[in-house]
């Protein structure tokens, strides 16, 4: 086989040079069917064999591989034969050849056993299912460059996208980026599928089952969507919005957005969906727009008013007609500041 150097040659002195392949082969001392294999492609070719290798020393003993390979799938997953045991079995037969023929012969019978993976798509009736995740990316917020955290809401029949950037991923934030998916969808999904994330989850249980954070179950109930937990490092459970998180970065947040305050960023990424709904995913007979349209009606109805997004906390009054809240102190009117106090923060 000739080098890719040579190859190159070849094929510069029959295209560019003009030259015969007699020429050709003459001059660079090659064979005439080997300098007719390079001019018909630049890349070499993968070998392969004409007949099957032979194997005197191993041929007999093929068969008892064989078998062994076979008895393995009846035996406990534990107690199964090593290549290295195969071969101690053949050796008691009366093998003479080295280990690594057998090891060799037992990869190829398991490649050609093997069974690739398979995935099917996934399909969604209308209203049924969204999917909720968080990603970072950077932006410029009154000419300063800062890490903000984007909430994303998809709905996986229509894959109608809604993002909203936060300065964390607080509870209170992962509320409000629902609330807002919601009224950007006309409706709520009957289930959304989560990661493990704090925000709802307080104990990750067996199998999908999980002790649910309090005020997610309050927050769940007034919208009366069903949840849908992934197990612990199955991402994929919920492919359809991980795809999104990257997408939105990719073509809403390049380049680096610049906004004078987190609303006119979230206004600026909330035009971008709207302009996303006149795409069409590959694969679909519609657009993102025209299918949301068949699906708004079967999403469940918004309820009278919107879920109140804030940190609800029991306060003391100091002596100083004040309230402590994260390690700060706000002043109350002496004529109001009458207990029981309950102090209810946006912070974000």
């Amino acid at each position: 086989m000739i080098s890719v150097e040579d190859r190159e040659k070849i094929r510069r002195a029959y295209f560019i040079e003009k030259q015969s392949l007699r020429q050709i082969a003459k001059e660079l001392h090659v064979a005439r069917k080997t300098a007719r294999k390079a001019i018909e492609s630049a890349e070499p070719g993968n070998y392969t064999l004409s007949a099957p290798r032979a194997a005197p020393v191993l041929g007999r003993f093929k068969q008892r591989i064989d078998e062994l390979l076979d008895a393995n799938a009846k035996l406990p997953p534990k107690q199964r034969y090593t290549s290295h045991g195969i071969y101690k079995e053949l050796v008691t037969d009366g093998f003479a050849g080295g280990e690594s023929t057998v090891r060799g012969y037992i990869a190829e019978r398991r490649r050609e056993q093997r069974k690739p993976k398979v995935y099917l798509p996934l399909e969604y009736d209308p209203g049924t299912d969204a999917q909720v995740d968080w990603g970072e990316a950077v932006a410029e917020l009154a000419g300063e460059r800062v890490t903000v955290q984007v909430f994303f809401m998809r709905l996986c029949y229509s894959r109608r996208l809604f993002m909203m950037a936060f300065p964390t991923q607080r509870q209170e934030a992962f509320f409000a980026g629902h609330v807002q998916a919601f009224a950007h969808f006309q409706g709520v999904p009957h289930r959304i599928a989560y990661d493990n994330l704090k925000a709802a989850v307080q104990k990750v249980l067996t199998g999908h089952t999980r002790v649910e954070q309090t005020a997610f179950t309050a927050f769940r109930s007034h919208y009366l969507f069903e949840s849908h937990f992934c197990m612990p490092g199955q991402g994929n459970e919920k492919g359809s919005v991980e795809h999104a998180v990257g997408f939105g970065r990719r073509n809403f947040m390049v380049p680096i957005p610049k906004a004078a305050s987190f609303d006119e960023l979230n206004a600026l990424l909330l035009d971008e969906c709207l302009k996303d709904d006149a795409r069409q995913v590959t694969g679909q007979s519609q657009t993102i727009g025209a299918a949301w349209e068949l699906e708004r009606s079967a999403l469940l109805p918004l309820p009278a008013r919107p879920f109140s997004c804030c940190v609800t906390k029991p306060v003391v009054l100091t002596p100083y007609s004040q309230v402590e809240f994260e390690t700060n102190r706000y002043s109350l009117p002496a004529d109001k500041a009458k207990p029981p106090l309950v102090l209810r923060a946006f912070p974000f």
